[in-house]
């Protein structure tokens, strides 16, 4: 079943809006026609042909309630008018585009230059990914609310400005790749660290994130972001088999089996940031691929050119400055020069207050705390992030430090 949502979600929600032009409605019948099938298949078992069966029992739905609406009868008449297929399976009208992977047409049809960046990220995650408002308001470290009101806002400028649901032409293309690009690495950053849930990692979306950002670099080879981003995904996705133990515990990066790492992605992520540097336009992703780069490249933690990884932040931070930059910037400034010299731009952060609910900046401050010795400050730092960590995998991880810092001598 979470195979099925993987892949057949987007499609038969653009399927949907294309045909009625109403994406509530849209995604209300597709999650109608996914949990009956959580209801019959069970019993009845997986169809051959499981995204025909669920767009059907979508199609319906949508039908039956555009009836049952005053607006629905012209709305069905005029798409019969226009000639409109009979299945909501047909592709839709994209020669132009030049794009033929399915998932990542539909990224750049949401991904319209008229909605605000924020917005056409937000709104391709929920429609087309299938992420919940929550975890896309974790993506973006709002509340939940603050979100739900973007893409209410997005959702009503399309309908108000009657925004075509359909991919442009090749040569306008360029001018949605920010947003192309924004959603496939929030949809890895979600399958790389879960923000909630039972499990940290969710390998179908870092999978389809991978793959979808292979495709935009193939069909965009003159694109370095496009290939700077897919290195970014192979670097990091090489240490997934590292980063749990047998109990789906989370290991970190200092404490990693590094045998484990993919080589071959590694090489294929090498071989993507070169071509892509090989541009001389090195924007946030190539520079965040450099960095993840110089963490493939060591043999250990302390074999690690935290030097350079300092600078690449400081470079970073010129292009895309932002708090979670800054924070990770903050622990290479510690590991090159020492936790007091991190812990002090940590505080700055914290006296900001643009993180306060970012669970990963307590636990970086804990952290930094429990190398100087600070036990009891350390533990409210961790406990702190414990309150706000989001997945199951990160609260156990934080319990075990949490634990480590309250006993005498607790410093690590």
């Amino acid at each position: 079943m979470a195979a099925a949502f993987t892949d057949e979600w987007g499609r038969i929600v653009a399927a949907l809006i294309r045909r009625t032009g109403d994406w509530d409605l849209a995604e209300e019948c597709a999650q109608e026609a996914f949990a009956q099938a959580l209801a019959r298949w069970p019993a009845d078992g997986v169809p051959d042909r499981p995204g025909a069966w669920l767009t059907t029992v979508a199609k319906n739905r949508a039908i039956d309630r555009l009836r049952r609406e005053r607006r629905g009868t012209e709305l069905l008449e005029r798409n019969a008018a226009d000639g409109e297929a009979a299945t909501m399976n047909e592709p839709m009208d994209d020669d132009e585009s030049g794009i033929e992977d399915d998932r990542l047409r539909l990224i750049f049809t949401c991904c319209h230059p008229a909605l605000p960046l924020e917005g056409r990220v937000a709104l391709t995650l929920r429609t087309l990914a299938g992420l919940t408002t929550a975890e896309i308001a974790r993506a973006f470290l709002v509340s939940e609310p603050t979100m739900a009101k973007r893409l209410v806002r997005a959702k009503g400028k399309i309908a108000a400005a009657r925004i075509p649901y359909r991919v442009p032409p090749a040569h306008l293309l360029p001018e949605r790749t920010g947003g192309v690009l924004a959603v496939l690495y929030l949809l890895f950053n979600e399958g790389y660290a879960a923000s909630g849930g039972p499990h940290l990692i969710r390998a179908q979306l870092c999978d389809e994130a991978v793959r979808l950002a292979r495709a935009l670099s193939g069909l965009m080879p003159d694109e370095p972001e496009a290939a700077g981003l897919l290195a970014l995904m192979l670097f990091h996705h090489s240490r997934r088999h590292a980063r749990l133990d047998a109990a789906g515990d989370l290991i970190t990066l200092e404490e990693q089996d590094r045998g484990q790492w993919d080589v071959a992605e590694i090489a294929e992520g090498r071989a993507q940031l070169e071509a892509a540097l090989r541009h001389r336009r090195a924007g946030p992703y190539q520079l965040q691929a450099a960095i993840a780069a110089c963490h493939a490249d060591a043999v250990d933690v302390a074999d690690t050119d935290w030097a350079q990884i300092t600078s690449l932040y400081d470079l970073l931070t010129e292009v895309m400055p932002s708090p979670v930059v800054a924070l990770n910037r903050a622990v290479a400034i510690a590991m090159s020069r020492g936790p007091e010299a991190g812990l002090e731009v940590i505080d700055g952060l914290e006296a900001s207050g643009e993180l306060a609910r970012y669970h990963l900046l307590h636990a970086t401050r804990a952290d930094l705390l429990r190398r100087l010795g600070r036990g009891d400050e350390a533990a409210a730092a961790y406990g702190r992030a414990r309150e706000l960590a989001g997945s199951e995998a990160e609260r156990r991880f934080l319990d075990r430090r949490l634990a480590e810092a309250r006993r005498p001598g607790g410093d690590g």
